[in-house]
């Protein structure tokens, strides 16, 4: 495929690549096929510990120089990353739709996101601001200044495969870190592709090699990442089990993580709401990815008054749902990423069955002409109750559920009452319910939106939840500073000595 050429993505990758060389590895290889048409995309070696020693040890030599470049100039660097993933956007939004299976819209959207966090990034570079306080000393001066922190380890997860990277990876170039990034062993060649489109901009700016590195490989290597001291910052995106490993590793030994885990959104419909509007981001956030965002609108809770008539509009909008291959625009919904989360969709549909759900939109399996992969599924609608087992639980997958509410303080009681807590959503003309929904009374999670879905954030506020989510922050807003050191400073200009506090020691 001609996006495949233009990325330098072919069947035969191999190696772990530190910028532009690659440090060879004996590690077995990792073969990615596209949940689009099952179809062999490419290989890639996984990194043995000689390669990982080897690469750690070149991306800690690089932050030695990297450190010391002014921010300005850092920023210039990525100004140039996000001009690049300006002129590839089109191929590798088709890479990310063919190796993840999302719609095409949706490839080229996160590639967008990419773009936008370098534009935040560079803004950035002039605004690493510390504060300067008043000393209670005299002919003292007292302020504090931000230090990068050095090697940050950045785990993502297949469903976006590269814009988790860059949201980290951004801002911490800005910071003055070096990254080391292991990309989902479900989508290696997005990061393969990824570190060729920065590659050309690194080599000619003479970015030291090593400021940014891709390892490949499966759980033990993203346990290596967490025990290494030499690594001060994990940035972990995944389930929330994975997340607790992480988390607890990374915390035995004191270092600092970025946890970004599961979510079990909800939307509350109210009877005030906008009906028509409200459908628009209940089902984009439904389907959206085929349900594989941790954004992913998982929980309806609706009123009474209105239920009837949201859930058939809901089930005729499903009814128009086009479910193909993901490079096709006129398609809403691509595969799930492998048969194996096809197999957790049968099991979720047959857990809530069991306790209780009544659906209203079946789910299953398609087959026949354009479904040859197999992780082609239905999304699908039940009607079901805030505590059954499967409803707390977060299925990767498009199953919605419906749940019904008499008063908006049920409403908020139903929504926070999963272990997750990173969206949230209230549709609604009326102010008081709405201002309720962001108080501190209100939803528990990291985001709560107001007459918008739960899934779409923008860069340019601080992303992530609450609880089980992990409680970490990337992107926007002052996340930055999860990337450096905060130092704080003393200046004594006069030829006396006073000690804080009032304390006499004289000499």
């Amino acid at each position: 495929m001609e996006f495949l050429r233009a990325l330098g993505v072919d069947a035969h990758n191999t190696g772990s690549s530190t910028g532009s060389n690659r440090i060879e590895s004996t590690g077995p290889s990792i073969s990615s096929f596209s949940p689009v048409d099952g179809k062999l995309i490419g290989s890639v070696q996984t990194t043995d510990k000689t390669a990982y020693e080897a690469i750690l040890k070149q991306a800690g030599a690089a932050f030695q120089e990297w450190r010391q470049w002014p921010a300005p100039r850092r920023g210039e660097v990525v100004r140039q990353v996000g001009e690049a993933l300006r002129s590839q956007k089109e191929n590798l939004g088709k890479l990310v739709s063919y190796e993840m299976g999302k719609s095409l819209q949706e490839g080229y959207g996160e590639v967008q996101e990419m773009i936008d966090i370098c534009d935040f990034a560079v803004g950035l570079s002039r605004q690493l601001y510390g504060l300067t306080m008043h000393s209670e000393r005299p002919g003292h001066r007292m302020y504090e200044q931000w230090h990068p922190l050095g090697i940050v380890g950045i785990i993502s997860a297949f469903n976006f495969p590269v814009a988790v990277w860059s949201w980290n990876a951004a801002l911490a170039w800005i910071c003055g870190d070096v990254c080391i990034w292991k990309a989902s062993e479900k989508t290696p060649l997005c990061s393969i592709a990824c570190q060729n489109i920065i590659k050309e901009v690194f080599t000619k700016n003479n970015v030291p090699e090593g400021v940014s590195c891709i390892v490949n490989g499966g759980r033990e290597l993203g346990e290596w990442l967490s025990h290494d001291t030499r690594i001060p910052l994990i940035s972990a995106t995944g389930s929330t089990r994975m997340g607790k490993a992480v988390g607890a590793a990374v915390g035995a030994r004191l270092g600092k993580s970025i946890l970004e885990l599961g979510g079990n959104n909800a939307i509350i419909i109210t009877q005030d709401a906008d009906l028509d509007m409200s459908l628009i981001g209940a089902v984009f956030g439904a389907v959206g990815t085929a349900g594989q965002r941790c954004t992913t609108t998982r929980r309806l809770i609706i009123h009474e008054s209105v239920y009837e008539t949201f859930k058939n509009k809901l089930v005729n909008a499903y009814k128009q749902l086009r479910i193909g291959n993901p490079l096709d625009q006129q398609n809403h919904v691509g595969p799930l990423i492998d048969k194996d989360a096809v197999q957790q969709y049968l099991n979720s549909i047959e857990a809530c069955k069991k306790e209780g759900g009544n659906f209203v939109v079946e789910g299953g399996v398609l087959e026949g002409e354009g479904y040859e992969s197999g992780c082609y599924v239905k999304p699908c609608i039940a009607e079901a109750e805030n505590h059954y087992q499967i409803v707390q639980h977060e299925t990767f997958a498009p199953i919605l559920y419906l749940l019904k509410y008499k008063t908006i303080d049920e409403a908020i009681a139903l929504q926070n009452g999963v272990p997750q807590g990173l969206s949230s959503a209230i549709m609604t003309l009326n102010l008081r319910e709405a201002e309720q929904f962001l108080s501190a009374a209100g939803s528990d999670c990291g985001i709560a939106n107001v007459n918008i879905g739960t899934s779409g954030a923008e860069i340019g506020g601080a992303f992530g939840g609450e609880k089980e989510t992990g409680g970490g922050r990337e992107s926007g807003s002052d996340a930055w500073k999860a990337y450096m050191r905060r130092q704080t400073n003393t200046i004594n200009y006069t030829t006396k000595l006073p000690l804080a506090q009032g304390i006499k020691f004289d000499l």
